[in-house]
């Protein structure tokens, strides 16, 4: 096993502190960006940094990494001294970045080295001779890692499976068939297949063949999560929207649409399938289309609607609440435009598009999540070509009304014509 010990708890005790140095796990993070306050040092680790954003957005940096890529961003939970949850980013050169956050703060950990892209990340509760939840993650070189998260700081990190020349490109961890017991993880690989990982012994996995789709899945998400038989959503390169059913007789596909163009990555609303509520689905397509599907999902039938002729080369889709009023329908796209654009339709109304933040490089994933409760809207985070994590807020007091703000904020950098592309 290898064991990567990071100083999480002189972190934590640093957390406390007026200034939040860099944890001495991760390399040092040198940041140059013109138009930031002098007092904020361009360090993450020691101050907000704020990037240009929109009208009634705020962006502000988390990390940068340079010159290397950072291909799929979210969060998790991995240290139980912190309550916020933690900022996860899978870079080109195979580490695993977890961000700490702390008043518009980040310290970033870093745990596996594998040496190229890493891009499939999930946390859960795999394996019964660990406590609490682990980390799997897996890229390029095929390899599969576990990384247990040290309540007194740093990470146990091992392989546990490899698929040599195969490219991990999806993991789904849930709990996706009752006649099996505990959560399983399913392994998506480049030419289709997909395997079952489980524990087997004292400390080892076993990889055992489950499906053949033919087609590269490049982002799944478990839908009706707390059903007995839960679904898989999985967006295709072939151009498949298909929901994927582990039955006894084998992974079961049943189409939602099959396009003409492939498909990269998907969204679900918030709220669907609540209380007798339709599903209603995003998904991108490679020549820009953003599509939305409703519908239910024991259905044959599902009701497409385009709502977005974007540039081309989409690589990111969040939804969540990002509109004042609950009741505007809101869902974000980023991607090799470099900009990051939220499609928003009121009840009853037009789809409308705008420009809320541009990178200095190319988008390559988008997520959204709560970590600013000053308003009532989720948040974003944004990853790609440009070596940068980025974090996209909504301003203090949108949706809550009768809540005062500072009425004296500090001033940040503006939003002109070519925002975003300082190094």
């Amino acid at each position: 096993m290898k064991s990567t010990r990071s100083s999480l708890a002189r972190a934590a005790a640093l957390l406390v502190c007026a200034s939040f140095s860099a944890c001495a796990s991760g390399p040092p993070v040198a940041l140059a960006s013109p138009g930031v306050p002098e007092q904020a040092a361009q360090d993450p680790t020691k101050a907000e940094v704020p990037l240009p954003a929109g009208e009634g957005w705020e962006a502000s940096l988390v990390l940068d990494n340079g010159d290397v890529g950072v291909w799929t961003v979210g969060t998790l939970k991995a240290f139980p001294l912190f309550a916020l949850p933690e900022i996860f980013g899978l870079d080109d050169k195979g580490h695993c970045w977890l961000l700490a956050g702390y008043s518009g703060k980040w310290t970033p950990n870093f745990t596996v080295e594998d040496g190229a892209w890493l891009g499939a990340l999930q946390q859960a509760d795999v394996d019964p001779r660990v406590d609490g939840a682990e980390i799997y993650t897996g890229g390029k070189k095929g390899n599969l890692y576990q990384v247990v998260p040290l309540r007194d700081g740093g990470f146990d990190t091992r392989i546990i499976a490899r698929f040599p020349s195969q490219e991990i490109h999806t993991l789904v961890a849930h709990d996706l068939m009752p006649e099996r017991e505990g959560v399983e993880l399913l392994v998506f690989t480049l030419r289709g297949e997909v395997y079952v990982v489980s524990p087997s012994g004292a400390r080892d996995f076993d990889a055992t063949p489950l499906a053949n789709l033919e087609a590269r899945v490049r982002q799944a998400l478990v839908l009706d999560a707390d059903s007995e038989r839960p679904m898989i959503l999985a967006a295709c390169r072939t151009g498949e929207v298909e929901l994927l059913q582990w039955k006894p007789g084998g992974l079961e596909r049943h189409l939602i649409s099959r396009e003409p163009v492939g498909t990269g990555r998907i969204a679900v609303a918030p709220g669907s399938g609540e209380a007798g509520a339709a599903w209603v689905l995003y998904v991108t397509r490679d020549d820009g289309l953003v599509l939305r599907f409703e519908g239910a999902l024991d259905s044959s039938t599902w009701k497409r609607e385009v709502i977005y002729a974007g540039p081309q080369g989409p690589r990111g889709l969040a939804a969540g609440r990002f509109d004042a009023d609950p009741t505007v329908e809101t869902v974000a796209v980023f991607g090799y435009s470099k900009k990051v654009q939220l499609l928003s339709r009121p009840a009853g109304g037009d789809w409308s598009a705008r420009t809320i933040f541009v990178d200095r490089d190319k988008g390559h994933w988008l997520a959204s999540a709560e970590l600013d409760g000053r308003n009532a809207t989720t948040e974003l985070i944004a990853s790609g070509y440009g070596g940068r994590i980025v974090l996209l807020a909504r301003e203090p007091g949108t949706g809550l009304d009768g809540v005062p703000t500072d009425p004296d904020p500090p001033e940040r950098p503006e939003f002109g014509a070519s925002p975003g592309v300082e190094h």
